[in-house]
């Protein structure tokens, strides 16, 4: 929505809005957009003289401020139908779907075009290093928007990408998420199927090769050709590791190795969600063989394993993973890189999944390579955080608030140690304030 707030503020409209929790980076981003935001939602903070409100996803009847556009009888619509009618008109939308990963390919994707000359719009779900902005116009000809299967709006219940209509769309990978509205992994591959059939036949789907979930989908039926992506030999488009964790890889195309990629990224996911980018962007028109080199530059997205500082050797990182096979990625890349050094994570069960337990049986495993584990575990969180501790492999414990959370990293980093934040939320400025009391020095290099 902040994407949206600063695409409608270019357009040259006046923009306000009210958001219940703000934190860093979006917070920064529109402050420093000059677009006014109030806290809570307060009929009070939606004025008489506002032509058209844009509803979140996060709101539903009863929420204050939606009884209150309800009752005036104001013009809403959503930020997903706000794009489709206001941006993506005549432009060539790339869309990157995909449960995990969305956020990061979005990114290489918008970095590849603005590398070849093409200036994309775009809107991403993040802040990303290279551009500053979660979202633009772009004078280019294409328009790379990240996808999500979540739902719309209180009054729509479709799932958002579909009303994106894409020329070229990612599948990046599908798996359950999103148990608060979704009852099975069915009901989002209906969605994704959805997706599909908006493609055109001219246009071209870019699937992960790899995921018999999205296999599945395509098997539902599909009118646009097919390009696949993996690590291996068998796919349009392959990688071969040059490093385990993920910093050096070839690209191939078919049979045409078009060259090799040195870039700061860690971890198998990220070398797939480089070539779903990769194979997008070609996808469009561009000759990608030239590029691979300018991937040595590529800034990721903040809070995607952004590291935040180190005092006295230990390095501390800020990281959005809050799906187990994100969070086992994640760490799985981490510890390539690391060796044997110890890896301590501390983490916010905050998204709606986690929080209602849907994925409380795959946590431990999903940690395994993790030293020691710190759980912030809010009393009101319906799962035994207990069971979750006894299956860790490493040192674990749970507790219910920050600073319980800050004493009892304290107490077991070291030098040499990485630790790791991961939530999806603004973890009350955890990371930050654990930086802080280390004491800040430049990041390592």
């Amino acid at each position: 929505m902040g994407g949206v707030a600063a695409l409608a503020r270019e357009l040259g409209d006046a923009v306000e809005g009210s958001d219940l929790n703000v934190y860093p980076p979006m917070s920064t981003q529109l402050e420093q957009l000059g677009i006014t935001l109030a806290q809570g939602y307060m009929a009070a903070n939606i004025g008489a003289d506002v032509d058209q409100v844009v509803i979140g996803n996060a709101l539903s009847r009863g929420n204050a401020a939606v009884e209150h556009v309800l009752d005036a009888g104001m013009d809403y619509t959503s930020g997903a139908q706000w794009l489709s009618q206001r941006v993506l008109p005549g432009r060539t939308t790339l869309a990157v779907a995909g449960t995990h990963g969305k956020t990061t390919t979005t990114t290489i994707a918008m970095f590849l075009l603005q590398a070849a000359g093409r200036e994309p719009g775009f809107l991403v779900g993040g802040v990303p290093g290279d551009f500053g902005v979660s979202a633009r116009l772009g004078s280019g000809p294409e328009f790379v928007v990240e996808a999500d299967e979540y739902d719309t709006a209180f009054f729509d219940k479709r799932s958002k990408f579909v009303h994106y209509r894409p020329k070229v769309a990612i599948l990046n990978n599908l798996e359950y998420d999103h148990a608060d509205i979704f009852p099975d992994l069915d009901a989002i591959k209906r969605q994704f199927h959805h997706l599909v059939r908006t493609v055109p036949g001219s246009g071209r789907l870019i699937v992960n090769g790899e995921d018999a979930n999205l296999a599945q989908v395509l098997e539902a039926g599909c009118w646009t050709p097919v390009e696949r992506f993996g690590i291996g030999a068998s796919f349009d488009w392959s990688a071969r590791l040059k490093a385990d964790d993920g910093s050096r890889f070839e690209v191939v195309h078919g049979d045409r190795l078009l060259g090799e990629v040195h870039w700061p990224l860690l971890g198998r996911h990220n070398v797939m969600n480089a070539l779903a980018a990769l194979a997008a962007v070609a996808a469009c028109g561009v000759d990608v063989a030239p590029l691979l080199a300018r991937l040595a530059d590529f800034t990721s997205v903040k809070r995607r394993m952004e590291v935040l500082g180190e005092r006295g050797g230990v390095v501390v990182y800020d990281d959005f993973a809050h799906h187990p096979t994100a969070i086992r990625t994640t760490i799985q890349g981490l510890r390539a890189k690391v060796g044997e050094a110890r890896i301590v994570v501390a983490m916010e069960p905050r998204s709606n999944s986690m929080r209602l337990g849907a994925h409380a049986g795959q946590l431990a495993p999903s940690l395994e390579g993790a030293d020691a584990v710190v759980f912030l575990h809010r009393p009101e969180l319906a799962w035994d955080a207990g069971a979750v501790l006894a299956e860790l492999r490493g040192d674990g414990e749970a507790v219910a608030d920050v600073e319980a959370l800050l004493q009892a990293l304290r107490a077991r980093v070291g030098e040499g140690d990485h630790v790791v934040f991961m939530s999806n939320g603004g973890f009350e400025g955890a990371p930050r304030r654990f930086l802080a009391a280390l004491g800040e020095t430049a990041p390592p290099a």
